[in-house]
């Protein structure tokens, strides 16, 4: 005999472990709420990861911003990016909304307007407290998908960065790398190369072309220190809420690779220096990657296995990682296999691809009697999903189709007003807001090009000097040489003379002598 849905969702959500309410369970016909009990995921399972996927327009950021309030409610940090700007209205109260009223009645949940802790971040600075980070922090695998680099080139970039830790070469910022990379074309990087496993001058330019080009595009302004420390993303308020800390992406929406990356750069960062906690009651932090595909597409082999590496142990660190996407396929199998919560908002089927991955999508869910969850995934309404998460126990809880809650706090941007009250409230803005000027690659590469070019100067000049020397002896010779040959005429015509009146002399006398004057 089937089980009534009723039963399942009692037997499969009706835990009472502290959780994050999505909202309440659809009959099967997705007409109205079974009001006696909640969809839920239990807190100590978030570090799990999860998917929150759907076609435009179907709810994904608002989910996002739901689960944030509640997360945030019960002490727990959470970061999240914020594309279009209005997940900045986490800091305000909900104005209300007779749709919002009208939802809530429909599930029988009282709703109360709230807002709650929000620190602005901004990879630019321009619409919050700056986030940077040194080139050598950010690394050569997440600097390769920046710059769309070729395996070949990546491997490069990663000699390039060795090369720099062990000649004392800071690279702070791209200026560091392009002038790294001049040098190494240069007649004076030659022997540099030789020692390093000959790196070809066709593939140093094409990495020079490649940070210029990501140079001119503005990306100078995200490296550099001082370098955030992502322990900051982990506060909580005196009141014990946990702080949403926000990233704005409006000022950088057309570089999706760079913010995509530089998000995983965040998530790297909390791997390397979280503490291992195994399985907190809640987690330390709960990270929400939008646009998820925009970090897979162009990744190398070696990008992709680093993300699934740290996807996989960063669980145990207490922090739990939600990619928010389209549709599942656009997370790679390894990666998705590692997301243990999903809520799946609709699906539209327009071409023979998009029926692909309806169809794929449908197969991942478990088996459910009371939902034809192919036909479900395109009937789901704006703000309605298919829930399966990890229970208490770990394992999967029952597919539900869920009528999710209205978040309590704004659903759209905030004036300019608002984003100056959060920022004159930063407790991170004096640390980070002035950027740090220190001696790096490019000081030191000019440095030791201008000791390169004294020194030619000086060589040139000695032997300038040596020549002029040299010429000045030749000519001492040449005059003393003169000397010693009018000396020689002088004595040699003296001696004719000498001997001509000693010859007449002797004639005379001889002649006088011999009578013949």
């Amino acid at each position: 005999m089937t089980e009534s849905l009723a039963d399942v969702v009692a037997a499969g959500y009706g835990f009472a472990d502290d959780a994050v309410i999505l909202g309440r369970a659809l009959e099967s016909d997705l007409r109205a709420t079974l009001n006696d009990g909640f969809v839920q995921a239990p807190l100590s399972m978030l570090n799990k990861h999860g998917l929150i996927a759907g076609a435009t327009g179907t709810g994904k950021t608002k989910t996002l911003q739901l689960m944030a309030e509640q997360l945030s409610r019960q002490g727990v940090p959470v970061f999240l990016a914020d594309l279009k700007g209005d997940l900045t209205g986490l800091a305000v109260d909900s104005p209300g909304h007779e749709k919002i009223d009208e939802r809530m009645q429909g599930m029988d949940i009282p709703w109360q307007p709230e807002s709650f802790p929000v620190e602005l971040l901004s990879i630019t600075g321009k619409v919050g407290t700056p986030l940077r980070v040194p080139l050598s922090s950010f690394g050569p695998l997440l600097l390769s998908k920046v710059m769309d680099c070729t395996d070949t080139q990546e491997s490069v970039l990663q000699v390039l960065f060795r090369l720099a830790d062990e000649q004392g070469l800071a690279l702070l910022d791209l200026v560091d790398l392009i002038e790294l990379l001049r040098h190494l074309l240069s007649d004076a990087g030659d022997e540099v190369m030789d020692g390093y496993g000959g790196m070809s001058s066709q593939t140093l330019n094409v990495l020079l072309r490649k940070a210029m080009e990501l140079e001119t595009q503005g990306a100078e302004q995200f490296f550099g220190e001082p370098e955030f420390d992502v322990g900051d993303l982990k506060r909580t308020t005196s009141q014990g809420k946990g702080v949403v800390t926000v990233m704005n992406l409006t000022d950088v929406q057309t570089q999706p690779r760079v913010f995509s990356t530089f998000m995983m750069w965040l998530l790297a960062e909390l791997y390397e220096t979280s503490p291992e906690l195994g399985d907190p009651d809640k987690p330390e932090l709960v990270f929400f990657f939008d646009e998820a595909h925009l970090l897979f597409d162009g990744a190398t082999k070696s990008l992709r296995e680093s993300i699934e590496l740290t996807v996989r142990m960063i669980r145990s660190k207490g922090i739990g990682v939600f990619f928010v996407t389209q549709t599942p396929r656009d997370v790679p199998e390894d990666v998705l296999a590692q997301l243990g919560n999903r809520v799946q908002h609709a699906l539209r089927a327009f071409t023979p691809q998009d029926q692909k991955a309806l169809k794929a999508t449908a197969e991942t869910f478990p088996i459910t009697d009371h939902y034809d969850v192919r036909a479900t995934l395109q009937a789901l309404g704006t703000g309605e999903a298919l829930v399966t998460v990890l229970g208490p126990k770990g394992a999967p809880t029952p597919t539900v189709a869920a009528r999710l809650l209205a978040p309590t706090s704004m659903m759209d941007t905030v004036g300019a007003d608002v984003v100056e009250r959060l920022l004159a409230a930063s407790q991170l803005r004096d640390k980070y807001a002035v950027e740090l000027d220190r001696e790096s690659a490019s000081e030191l590469l000019a440095k030791h090009a201008a000791e390169r070019a004294a020194a030619a100067e000086s060589d040139a000049q000695a032997g300038e000097e040596a020549e002029l020397l040299k010429k000045r002896r030749k000519a001492t010779s040449s005059s003393r040489r003169g000397d010693n040959a009018m000396e020689a005429m002088a004595k040699s015509a003296a001696r004719s003379v000498g001997r001509e009146v000693g010859r007449q002399l002797i004639r005379g006398v001889l002649g006088t002598l011999t009578g013949r004057r």
